[in-house]
């Protein structure tokens, strides 16, 4: 769905005119398309194009896999995801355009052809509201942007068949032929004895890729000679029955359709039923879909293997924990699908996995209070297209408590996954089915009710509360009322009611002490202590502690710990206990970060800052600001809830600008928020890894050059300018500033600059 770049690609072959043509248009042009038909190569074309220019980029590049997306209303969440940008409170094409603004950015958009529409929509919005996006897209027909241009990927070159090869250098489908050959057949090499018959195979295969490596694959079993027989035979049958077909597209489907044959009929089924994952799979997964009739679920990963074997699966990296996980390729994914249409049970696939994922669902909800709750968050991120997928098929069903139950229990994934906005609509959807009081319907309720809390949203508040109340009367159940006594609680506290949230909290954490309920117990106290601590009660510190505790008895899990830890730490920031609240605050990033939790990260800045100040470290209390305010652009969310922002304001920034003067106190606040987001947490957590000096100005190990383009870097010119000025390539200049980072240990260039002042006083 998304992700990061590679930092390469292993055994790129050829292509070197296409990655020159893209890299010379994207100089000009702000959307370049890639078109052409399935298996051609767009998208490792794309993404190898996209790894050589990352040095033309210096704000990032981004790659966004719209495959596995169904719903066009998810594509700016995709994207915003794929940049790094939690999906909180604003709407994520709006938050797209204000974070890229002009920043320096290439962003991949990968398979867009069944998104057209939404792509054009959100691509021209973006184009418009930015002026140092690019933009590179692969699909299977134009998008029809303004000022697209278009790059069509035709087939790998081939020899004609006249028969001579000359050698590989000009041919690429041969190459790739070899380079794949050799990867199951140790010592396989292109020869003046085999490369006409290797030209013979390319052409068989139309030059394309993914037709290349299936047919390399299968020379762990035949010879050169038997699979370009076979090729032969196969074509020449399958071309009588296809003629209307688009010559090319007939030698990709028949030789998928021929490696398909040459399955075992128990590998054809599994082929068939994985057909319905979305996004990838592991082993568990795959034995509930694919077991059933001839397939039993013991077998199922000999059939994986003999799958991953013949290049129909690839084994991907593993995302969470240790499970192995398989992704299978689009276009033998859609092959796939349209056998089980003709041979199978589709209907029955995707009730399997909707079920499966539905289970999944249950037990995250079960085990996201214990040590686990980051590797279950990471492992929901992998699943994120297969979740979509089953609560799609869900909603169809006349039963709407499974859609319900679904939903409801991955509330805590879209908040602490930072899928608010996403989640929010899922619950809207189910919730419209109706149906009768419920537990399920309860839930789904509750869960609403809290992202609206955490999204700001009022619109319909009243209204869900009101039938959570009535459902939590008529059904009776002890559970279903104190968690609505806690939902209650958690929104009157963000609804700016403190004191009523104190109530309704404090009444709730009874009822959970004496029934015995610690993971309700778990989410109440933190919320309790943070109520305490606006209202200026001394016992908040005293829930604080309680939450940490608690925390700690069911595995410190990281979300409800960092919560906890931090509102603890402004308890004792509130007594004067600073340097215990400093760690405190430390400790809270730390368990935020790996989640990319940038809301929660600023709020731990802005706790730091509060201490910083009051130790009367006002530089870096005004430098920590900064940095929290560029964490709350990345989040999403806004800004810091008005209660604490008026401590902020009255205990951070006011007396750290007293202190400094207004323009010492507005640079060093400009200097925290043009870090990156790395950096401010490295400044948050170790104030010595963005201070330390770099070599004396007596031992500079920069040649007479270098120096001279550090210092026009110190200046704040671009690679670009710096080019212009001394009239060298920009493609120099950036080798230079990359030198010169790597020997002085640095990181960014604002470190360059510092270095030159230290150098020059």
């Amino acid at each position: 769905m998304a992700g990061t770049l590679p930092s390469e690609l292993t055994s790129f072959v050829g292509r070197r005119q296409e990655l020159a043509d893209i890299r010379r248009l994207l100089s000009a042009a702000r959307l370049v398309t890639l078109t052409g038909l399935g298996g051609v190569g767009k998208t490792r074309l794309a993404v190898r194009a996209a790894v050589g220019l990352k040095r033309a980029f210096p704000d990032g590049v981004h790659l966004a896999e719209l495959a596995d997306l169904d719903d066009p209303a998810l594509l700016p969440q995709t994207v915003a995801t794929a940049l790094g940008l939690r999906d909180e409170a604003v709407e994520p094409a709006d938050r797209l355009a204000q974070f890229l603004g002009d920043r320096q950015v290439l962003l991949v958009l990968d398979n867009c052809e069944h998104l057209t529409d939404a792509c054009a929509t959100l691509i021209g919005k973006l184009l418009a509201a930015t002026s140092g996006l690019r933009i590179l897209a692969t699909s299977r027909q134009r998008l029809s942007v303004e000022g697209e241009h278009l790059l069509p990927v035709e087939p790998l070159s081939l020899p004609d068949h006249s028969g001579t090869t000359e050698g590989t250098s000009g041919w690429d489908a041969m190459a790739l032929f070899a380079d794949r050959a050799a990867a199951v057949s140790p010592g396989f090499a292109l020869t003046a004895e085999n490369e006409a018959l290797i030209a013979m195979i390319c052409r068989h295969v139309e030059g394309l890729p993914l037709a290349i490596e299936l047919a390399a694959v299968w020379l762990r079993t035949l010879s050169l000679t038997e699979l370009n027989d076979r090729l032969a035979d196969r074509f020449a049958l399958l071309s009588e029955a296809s003629r209307t077909a688009p010559p090319r597209q007939q030698g990709l489907e028949a030789l998928v359709d021929w490696s398909y044959r040459l399955c075992l009929p128990a590998e054809q089924r599994a082929w068939e039923r994985l057909s319905v994952f979305r996004g990838g799979f592991d082993l568990p997964a795959a034995e509930f879909v694919c077991a059933g009739d001839e397939i039993g679920g013991d077998s199922v990963l000999g059939l994986l293997a003999g799958l991953v074997d013949k290049s129909v699966l690839v084994r991907v990296r593993e995302t969470y924990g240790h499970n192995a996980r398989y992704r299978m390729l689009e276009t033998l994914a859609e092959f796939g699908a349209a056998r089980l249409a003709e041979n199978g049970d589709p209907a029955g696939s995707t009730r399997r996995h909707r079920d499966f994922y539905r289970e999944l669902a249950r037990r995250f909800t079960e085990e996201k209070i214990t040590s686990r709750q980051q590797e279950w968050i990471s492992r929901m991120q992998s699943e994120h297209a297969n979740l979509r997928a089953a609560l799609e098929s869900w909603l169809e069903e006349p039963d709407p408590r499974p859609a319900l139950e679904m939903a409801g229990n991955l509330s805590t994934f879209w908040i602490a996954g930072g899928h608010l906005l996403e989640g929010s609509r899922w619950l809207d959807r189910v919730l419209q089915l109706g149906g009768g009081p419920s537990r399920e319907r309860a839930r789904a309720l509750h869960a609403s009710l809290l992202t609206c809390t955490w999204l700001g949203v009022r619109r319909g508040f009243a209204g869900r509360l009101r039938e959570y109340r009535s459902i939590a009367a008529e059904l009776d159940d002890p559970v279903i009322s104190v968690e609505l006594l806690v939902c209650e609680g958690v929104s009157r506290y963000f609804l700016g009611d403190p004191r009523r949230a104190c109530e309704l909290l404090e009444e709730a954490h009874e009822v959970c002490r004496a029934a015995g309920h610690d993971g309700l117990a778990l989410q109440i106290l933190p919320y309790l202590a943070l109520a305490r601590f606006v209202l200026s009660e001394p016992n908040a510190e005293e829930a604080g502690e309680q939450a940490v505790d608690l925390c700690a008895a069911h595995g410190n899990p990281p979300w409800y710990t960092a919560l906890a830890v931090w509102v603890l730490g402004l308890a004792l920031w509130r007594r004067g206990d600073l340097q215990r609240a400093e760690r405190l605050q430390r400790d809270a990033i730390r368990l935020r970060e790996p989640a990319g939790d940038h809301s929660g990260i600023a709020l731990s800045l802005e706790s730091l800052a509060w201490c910083a100040a009051s130790d009367r470290r006002f530089n870096r209390a005004a430098r920590l600001l900064g940095a929290a305010a560029t964490a709350w652009r990345l989040s999403g969310a806004g800004r810091i809830e008005p209660a604490l922002q008026q401590v902020s304001q009255t205990h951070a920034a006011l007396p750290a600008r007293e202190a400094l003067g207004r323009q010492v106190f507005e640079q060093e606040y400009a200097r925290g928020a043009s870090m990156t987001f790395d950096k401010a947490v490295a400044f948050a957590l170790d104030e010595r890894r963005m201070s330390a000096a770099p070599a004396s100005p007596s031992r500079n190990p920069l040649t007479a050059r270098e120096s001279e383009i550090a210092a026009l870097v110190a200046k704040g010119l671009s690679n670009r300018q710096i080019a212009g000025q001394l009239v060298i390539s920009q493609r120099t200049a950036e080798t230079h500033v990359e030198h010169i980072l790597a020997k002085l240990g640095f990181t960014s260039r604002s470190q360059i600059a510092a270095w030159i002042t230290a150098n020059e006083a």
